[in-house]
C-alpha cells in the first residue's frame, strides 16, 4: 500500500504515539482522519500541538470507540485504519478494570467489525509488550507466552486475540503491532522517562521520586515507533492476524536511565524511592527486551535513534515547555 492520497483513519490520534503517527502520515501525503476522544474542553489532545501546516490537512473528529454506531459511521470510505485508541495507564487499571475491557476489547471489536463490513483494505491494531509479562526468556520473540500481569495487559491480550480471530474467521487484513516501551516528546508522566526528566528540570522538585529502579526495559524513540506503524500499514509480505514486535533490541534498567538523564541535565538531586509508585508485587513486569527480527525481516523497518539521542530530543522538548510556562510545576502537568 502506498500512502500518497491514501484515505487513513487513526484512532487514538490525540495521544502520544497517535499524534506522531498522524503527523508522519500527513507528511507522507495521506488523507488523514484523526479520531480524538470526545471531551467538553474543545481539545484534540496532542493534535492541537501539531504544526499548523500539518494540522490544517487533518480531518479532526471526536468520539468514542466504544460506540459501535459511531465507529461504523467513521470507518466508511477509509482504506487503512491505525487503531491506537485505548486506556493505557497501568496503575488506573487496578482501580477500574471494567473500563479497560470496554475500551480496549470492545472498542477493538467495534473497529474490526466496522472494517469487515466496510471492506477496509488493512487494519493495524496496537498491542503492547506488556502482554508478555515478566520475560521468561530474553530477548522476547512473538512466540513467548502471554501473561496478564495487570488488568491493562489482560485487556490487550483480549484485543489481540480478537484481531487474530477476525483474520482467521473473516479473512480481515489485520496486522497486530506490538511496540515495546516508547518514549519521546508529548509523553505524559505516567511513564518513567518523562517522570524523571520533569523532576530533574523542575526547580520546585528537591529530589527525583521514583518507584522500583531495577526493572529492565527496551526503549524505542517515538519517531521510530511511528515509522514501525507506517511499515506495518504498507508492507506487502506481512502475515495477517499474527503479532509483530517492534523494539530497539537494547536493554536498560530504570536506574541506568535515571543516571543518564541526571548526567545529561547536569542535575545533582538525590533519588528517592516513592512507595506509592510501586506496582503490586506479582504485577510488576521485571524485564522486557524485544526480538524484532521477524518484523525487520518482513518490513525492512529499523530503529535509527539511539537512547541518548532520543533522550536529548525529549529533554529539549521539556525545556521548551518550561520556557513557555506550559508545565504546572506544582503537579508537573504538561499542557
Amino acid at each position: 500500500m502506498r500512502y500518497d492520497k491514501t484515505r487513513v483513519l487513526v484512532t487514538g490520534a490525540d495521544g502520544f504515539i497517535g499524534s506522531h503517527l498522524t503527523e508522519s502520515l500527513v507528511r507522507n501525503g495521506s488523507e488523514v482522519t484523526a479520531l480524538a476522544l470526545y471531551n467538553s474542553f474543545d481539545s484534540h489532545g496532542w493534535l492541537d500541538d501539531l504544526p499548523e501546516a500539518v494540522k490544517g490537512k487533518v480531518n479532526l473528529i471526536r468520539g468514542d470507540v466504544r460506540d459501535a454506531a459511531f465507529v461504523n459511521s467513521i470507518v466508511r470510505d477509509h482504506q487503512l485504519i491505525f487503531h491506537l485508541a485505548a486506556l493505557i495507564a497501568i496503575p488506573h487499571s487496578y482501580a477500574a478494570a471494567q473500563s479497560y475491557v470496554e475500551t480496549n476489547i470492545l472498542g477493538t471489536l467495534n473497529i474490526l467489525e466496522a472494517a469487515r463490513q466496510s471492506g477496509t483494505e488493512r487494519v493495524v491494531v496496537t498491542s503492547t509488550s506488556e502482554v508478555y509479562g515478566t520475560a521468561i526468556t530474553m530477548p522476547i520473540s512473538e512466540s513467548h507466552p502471554l501473561q496478564g500481569q495487570s488488568p491493562y495487559s489482560a485487556s490487550k491480550i483480549g484485543a489481540d486475540a480478537m484481531a487474530e480471530a477476525f483474520a482467521r474467521s473473516f479473512g480481515l487484513s489485520v496486522v497486530i503491532l506490538r511496540p515495546f516501551n516508547t518514549f519521546g516528546p508529548r509523553q505524559s508522566e505516567r511513564a518513567i522517562i518523562p517522570t524523571i526528566i520533569r523532576q530533574a528540570l523542575d526547580p520546585s522538585c528537591s529530589a527525583i521520586f521514583v518507584g522500583d529502579t531495577t526493572p529492565i526495559r527496551d526503549l524505542t524513540f517515538v519517531g521510530d515507533t511511528a515509522a514501525a506503524f507506517v511499515a506495518a500499514g504498507s508492507a506487502a509480505g506481512i502475515e495477517f492476524g499474527s503479532p509483530y514486535n517492534a523494539g530497539s533490541q537494547r536493554a536498560a534498567t530504570v536506574a541506568d536511565i535515571i543516571d543518564l538523564v541526571l548526567d545529561m541535565t547536569k542535575c545533582n538531586k538525590p533519588v528517592r524511592r516513592d512507595e506509592s509508585r510501586l506496582r503490586p508485587v506479582n504485577s510488576e513486569v521485571r524485564a522486557l527486551l524485544a526480538d524484532s527480527s521477524r518484523f525487520q525481516r518482513e518490513t525492512g523497518w529499523r530503529p535509527v535513534t539511539s537512547l541518548r539521542e532520543g533522550l536529548d530530543r525529549t529533554i529539549k522538548w521539556w525545556r521548551h515547555r518550561f520556557e513557555q510556562g506550559r508545565v504546572r510545576q506544582e503537579k508537573g502537568y504538561i499542557t
